[in-house]
């Protein structure tokens, strides 16, 4: 048993804390002296232990309270992801030192450094971090330094503006192509996952600095879905007939910012073992149902025509976002809900 005076020094922690912890019930001692001194045992400190893993994990201290009053979370759960958040931590410092290293060594050699490219690199990674966890981070390979990628979107972007201030139309054969290269650059460099996708556009949306570094600006990434919404289009014109493809037309993209969001929000269900006929999952239906209605109608047979075109064309999903996986998910999860009872 530890007195609070033993407990704050071996934790770092002050007693004030210690005692703000007990006050709102985060952190009760077990037992108290004869003299009142408040005694932690093991068992405290072990859920000490966790509140202060969650603290750096960022959760509040109320919903560290919520948290726990749950199903009791082992401390080698816990523990495990302490090691990976500060694994990628470690990774991001490893990055850092060699950049540092790299400015010493010019530095050292009597060059003079590009500060300004140096400090644009710093506030890149700055900005990511508002947007990604480090874990994320770890897994967004447009995160990590790389001359290639910054040289490889650097001239894409470039093309593109290049067409757009020439005036180009995005039915544009060049432009097309332009935009077919761009989706599989975007799948490549979020690795396909559609929670950091959404994330990614998020960041570009809210964050003009993003847009005047990248050059990816609001004009370029509409411009940009429209050639994308026109190779789509060139894909439906082989199964749709004239008035189902004049409908899609005059439909297609125009919830498109809807599409990111929803499917993070399955992928990330799905990624949890949330089971297809689970109310989770069926609301993620609806939604998913919803937004394809929007281009596709509700004329059943053209639905049809609409679904085999998706499974069966590969230009129909660039980057890759929505696999077969989730897609088998999404059906199960209709079907489900179509099989339960009427209110």
């Amino acid at each position: 048993m530890l007195k609070i005076g033993e407990l704050a020094k071996r934790t770092g922690l002050t007693v004030r804390t210690l005692h703000h912890y007990d006050d709102i019930g985060l952190l009760s001692p077990s037992a108290r002296s004869d003299a009142g001194y408040r005694l932690y045992n093991e068992r405290d400190i072990a859920r000490l232990h966790r509140i202060l893993a969650l603290r750096r994990f960022g959760m509040s201290l109320a919903d560290i309270g919520t948290y726990l009053t749950g199903p009791d979370l082992p401390l080698i759960d816990v523990v495990d992801r302490q090691i990976a958040m500060l694994t990628g931590q470690i990774d991001q410092a490893a990055t850092l030192r060699s950049r540092l290293q790299g400015l010493r060594g010019q530095l050292a050699g009597g060059q003079e450094p590009d500060l300004a490219d140096w400090l644009t690199t710093l506030e890149h990674m700055t900005m990511y971090e508002k947007y990604f966890s480090q874990e994320e981070l770890q897994q967004l390979p447009l995160y990590i330094p790389s001359k290639q990628i910054e040289a490889e979107w650097k001239a894409l972007v470039e093309e593109v503006r290049h067409l757009m201030d020439g005036g180009a139309s995005p039915l544009d054969a060049r432009v097309r192509e332009l935009a077919a290269r761009w989706m599989t650059m975007l799948g490549r460099d979020t690795g396909a996952n559609p929670v950091l996708f959404a994330k990614l556009n998020t960041m570009h949306e809210q964050e003009p600095e993003v847009q005047q570094r990248t050059g990816i600006t609001l004009e370029v990434m509409a411009f940009v879905l429209a050639a994308v919404k026109e190779n789509q289009l060139a894909v439906y014109e082989r199964y749709l007939d004239a008035d189902e493809l004049a409908f899609v037309r005059a439909n297609l993209g125009r919830r498109d910012a809807e599409w990111p969001p929803l499917i993070a929000r399955v992928r990330t269900a799905m990624d949890e073992g949330c089971a297809p006929d689970s109310p989770t999952a069926k609301a993620l239906a609806v939604q998913w149902f919803d937004l394809f209605r929007s281009f596709a109608g509700d004329d059943p047979a053209t639905q049809q025509k609409i679904r085999l075109a998706l499974e069966n064309e590969p230009a129909l999903r660039q980057g890759g976002m929505v696999d077969d996986c989730m897609r088998d998910f999404i059906r199960a999860a209709m079907q489900a809900l179509r099989a339960q009872p009427a209110p």
